[in-house]
């Protein structure tokens, strides 16, 4: 995947560190522990502590780091690519990494060096984010005051900071939107995760802030994560030197998504390739299933679509680095419109791997690879609940706004 970006492909690397293929490479070494893991990951509700010093190992947290920093810069293609292949292992373990590690993306874009060079300084930056405003922040002398409980901030449990958005009283005394950043000692995490159908290993525990004070520049007001505004580059760009700082939010956070959807289908395409080489047809001639032409034919039906998805998927991440560089130089700025159409892009990628995955293979994949704790089973269920997300749930509304949007029409609602 080629981009017209300063990114990982076009800089120099340092004595040691890891390339693009390297880290898709510790991905793909990784995926036989975590298909192992899949059932202590469930229990456990994230992934363990070995699996966590793996990655920090491997670097896979430092991706979207900039290299001021001592992070690794890597595009977005790239960073996507190493998330489809540890959910080809675990998509809980996926979903919960790449939460906590595609945020750093948006700090790193968005807010001032005062920040960057506190929150990033340690080395250590992992950053869970829900941009539900369910926390207040009232103005104090030494900062700002948060209280409110946060639901759904997937990839706590080894977060350092979290990124959300609160409720503050504007000057006028109305009620607007801010973002903030604070670090893991100003919440608490509850342990209320893990009864959902699927996607039960995603460390998605809820937060609370009680009478948290952060820093008065941890916190921007009037700013909402998923529209935040990037015309004319931003202040990231030009810190850091590279068009990708200067992007929007929304659509790489729904290819993080979309890249543990696509990866969890691969997942069920490599369990449903098991099962032919395992098992017979159920009627005569008995024969082994990979011999079948009626298994070949589903085997390849999902196999085209998967890669029909991950296809789109790349090219949504070429697109969102196109833009971010072309509003980084002045070519043409990063407009809402266009990250509502790359997202609208990678959510067509969540949505054709979940179909392709419920009609072309748990339709033939047979009873006894649905039963409880087999491998095909949790995958089934991950892909449902991930299917079910809010994200995924806005496609028609995605398709309205989409048209109006390309054809100059009034919104039909905000």
């Amino acid at each position: 995947m080629t981009t017209t970006t300063t990114a990982m492909a076009d800089r120099p690397l340092a004595a040691g560190e890891p390339n693009a293929n390297d880290l898709i490479a510790a991905a793909v070494a990784l995926r036989p522990r975590l298909v192992d893991r899949q059932a202590e990951v469930e229990e456990r509700t994230y992934f363990d502590e070995e699996m966590h010093e793996e990655f920090r190992q491997a670097r896979l947290y430092d991706m979207y780091v900039p290299r001021q920093y001592g992070g690794l810069e890597v595009d977005v293609p790239t960073f996507t690519k190493v998330v489809i292949e540890l959910a080809r292992g675990c998509i809980s373990t996926s979903w919960c990494f790449a939460l906590s590690a595609n945020h750093a993306l948006q700090v790193a874009s968005w807010f001032p060096k005062s920040v960057q060079d506190e929150v990033f300084g340690s080395g250590e930056f992992r950053c869970a984010s829900v941009a539900a405003p369910t926390v207040t922040a009232e103005r104090v002398s030494d900062g700002w005051r948060l209280n409110g409980t946060v639901g759904y901030c997937s990839g706590i449990p080894y977060s350092t900071y979290f990124l959300g958005q609160a409720m503050v009283h504007g000057s006028d005394g109305a009620p607007q939107m801010a973002m903030f950043i604070a670090p893991r000692s100003a919440f608490e995490i509850l342990n209320d995760w893990g009864r959902t159908l699927g996607l039960k290993g995603t460390g998605s525990h809820s937060i609370r802030f009680t009478d948290a004070v952060i820093p008065l520049d941890y916190l921007q007001e009037n700013s909402d994560m998923t529209n935040m505004p990037v015309e004319g580059g931003t202040v990231g760009g030009a810190l850091h030197h590279n068009g990708m700082y200067s992007g929007r939010g929304l659509g790489v956070f729904t290819m993080s998504l979309a890249a543990s959807v696509v990866g969890g289908a691969y997942n069920a395409l490599d369990e449903y390739e098991h099962q032919m080489r395992i098992r017979k047809t159920a009627l005569p001639p008995m024969v082994p299933r990979i011999e079948d032409a009626d298994y070949q034919r589903w085997y390849g039906a999902a196999a085209t679509k998967i890669l029909t998805a991950e296809a789109a998927l790349l090219q949504a991440a070429k697109m969102h680095m196109d833009y971010s560089e072309a509003n980084h130089t002045g070519v043409r700025p990063y407009t809402f419109a266009d990250d509502f159409c790359v997202t609208g892009v990678a959510r067509e990628a969540i949505l054709q791997a979940w179909e392709t995955v419920e009609t072309d293979l748990f339709r033939t994949v047979g009873s006894s690879a649905a039963a409880n704790g087999e491998r095909f089973e949790r995958v089934f269920r991950d892909l449902s609940q991930a299917a079910g997300h809010r994200n995924p749930a806005l496609r028609d509304s995605g398709y309205r706004a989409v048209a109006q949007m390309l054809l100059g029409i009034a919104p039909s609602q905000p």
